[in-house]
């Protein structure tokens, strides 16, 4: 029985180990599916083939349908004996035929020498030099469009998107803005006034903080608004002196117990979380940085004992970690090799992205207890929210069986982090940090103004993979402070309309 059960199990594919398989990289399209499954068959049966109808298909259906990589059909040493020539056969012509198509495509991207040259001389001599790929992606004003002229012969070659990173962290928005305008210099006066009066006006603050904190001044603003520094002017010094002081002792009382095998669990699962965080960013990929960050997360973890470390909370590290690393460097921050500033520089950083995180975790630590309860209701609110502001929504969901826990919880785990660039995290908390309850009640309205947003899309796709593609990578890779603005209002609107009016709210 058991031999014969192995035997069925290799004869689910005719596919055979070592086989040429079509490789898809940026030059290549698909390959034309004949070359590899009918290329035996007579090419005249294989056009008279009706194409199957696209049906509406579950998980289930799309889990069934996707073969396994080692289902080979190797089911017996005849089987195999008898058909390995005409594998043979078979894999050399789809190997010639695949390299002339290859061949052909690369002849029709050449360009001559002298038209490149002719191309390349009609560019303007005004052009910026793209220093980081962050800034690439942010300047789409009449300089990018001289960059990109010579590129016009190659229509062919598939557009793949620069991914943005920090965009240094500027106030830039997807439109190219100019990074400082007269409305923006008087803004940063004002910001200027209030932080240096003995004793700042924290109301006024976050008023002015609302739509966006200058980058100049954000790392003093931030630790102001989350409550790490005192308002008045000459306490701030001591007590920065004070808490990065008793943070470093932290460090000598608890660090060396991450090998003891109670917390071993936990110091594991940070340290391999680390390196996923943020993992096309280069900032974050630097040694010195990773210890940082296994540092700060696993002292939270130990002082808070109720919650422990749970996968999300390294995710909160970064906006605040970049945010006063960007008060002592004036480069590119995701290009930045933090080597080169002082230990005590960076003492300061880390001390600073620990208490702030901490005053941010403490308003949402039922999010992170056991069960998880706080993403729990927050989830079963937000379905509640649009079953009442988009019913067309939350019915197309309940139709193709879509849970709002399967995209939702992401959203709420690591307050949208995963779903925006990280100049857009940070612009969005500006707004978090100024609102009361931002990061635990206002984000709820956020999601829901964030799921609406996309919602001609949601309505288009019908069958469930569809759907669930679609809300786990959603397009929002050139987002700038522009649709962070537009996002913000329209949550804020839908808070004056439900938060505040409960008998609205409820069916």
């Amino acid at each position: 029985m058991a031999a014969e059960s192995g035997r069925q199990f290799w004869k689910r594919s005719a596919k055979l180990p070592g086989s040429i398989q079509p490789v898809y990289g940026a030059q290549h399209p698909p390959l034309d599916p004949r070359l590899t499954k009918n290329f035996i068959k007579d090419r005249s049966k294989a056009n008279a083939l009706p194409m199957k109808n696209k049906k509406a298909s579950s998980f289930h259906e799309f889990a069934r349908n996707t073969s396994d990589a080692w289902d080979i059909g190797d089911d017996d040493d005849e089987d195999f004996s008898s058909s390995s020539s005409s594998l043979q056969t078979l894999n050399s012509k789809v190997a010639k035929a695949t390299a002339a198509q290859v061949l052909e495509n690369h002849s029709k991207l050449r360009v001559k020498p002298e038209r490149a040259q002719s191309a390349l001389g009609d560019v303007p001599t005004n052009c910026k030099v793209i220093k980081s790929s962050s800034e690439a992606q942010l300047s789409r004003t009449s300089e990018e469009a001289c960059v990109r002229t010579p590129l016009q012969k190659q229509q062919s070659l598939p557009l793949r998107p620069v991914i943005p990173l920090v965009a240094r962290i500027s106030d830039q928005n997807a439109s190219g803005a100019p990074p400082m305008t007269v409305r923006e210099k008087t803004r940063l006066e004002k910001f200027r006034q209030l932080l240096s009066s003995h004793n700042t006006d924290l109301d006024e603050l976050r008023k002015c903080s609302w739509p966006g904190v200058p980058r100049e001044v954000r790392p003093v603003t931030w630790r102001l608004l989350s409550g790490y520094l005192p308002a008045n002017m000459e306490r701030r010094k001591l007590t920065l002196q004070r808490k990065r002081e008793e943070y470093f002792g932290f460090i000598q009382q608890y660090y060396d117990s991450r090998n003891e095998e109670h917390h071993q669990d936990t110091y594991r699962q940070i340290h391999i979380d680390i390196p996923r965080t943020n993992p096309l960013i280069p900032l974050f990929q630097q040694p010195l940085v990773q210890e940082i960050f296994e540092r700060i997360l696993f002292i939270w973890a130990i002082r808070h004992p109720a919650s422990g470390y749970v996968q999300g909370i390294n995710d909160l590290v970064t906006p605040f970690f970049v945010v006063f690393l960007s008060e002592y460097v004036e480069e590119d921050v995701e290009n930045f090799d933090v080597t080169n500033l002082s230990q005590d520089v960076l003492r300061s950083i880390e001390a600073d992205s620990f208490w702030c995180m901490s005053k941010l975790l403490d308003g949402i630590q039922d999010n992170y207890t056991f069960a998880q309860p706080g993403i729990q209701k927050k989830v079963k609110a937000l379905e509640e929210l649009v079953s009442r502001i988009d019913e067309q929504v939350h019915n197309h969901f309940r139709k193709y069986e879509v849970e709002y826990l399967q995209f939702a919880f992401r959203w709420m785990n690591n307050l949208l982090m995963r779903e925006l660039p990280l100049r857009c995290t940070i612009r969005l908390w500006d707004t978090y940090q100024s609102e009361p309850e931002g990061f635990s009640h206002f984000h709820l309205y956020v999601c829901a103004a964030f799921l609406i947003k996309w919602r001609k899309e949601i309505l288009d796709e019908e069958d469930f993979q569809g759907l669930l593609m679609l809300l786990q990578n959603l397009p929002t890779i050139h987002w700038g402070n522009e649709e962070i603005g537009l996002l913000l209002a329209e949550a804020y609107r839908l808070k004056y309309m439900f938060a505040d009016a409960p008998n609205h709210y409820r069916r």
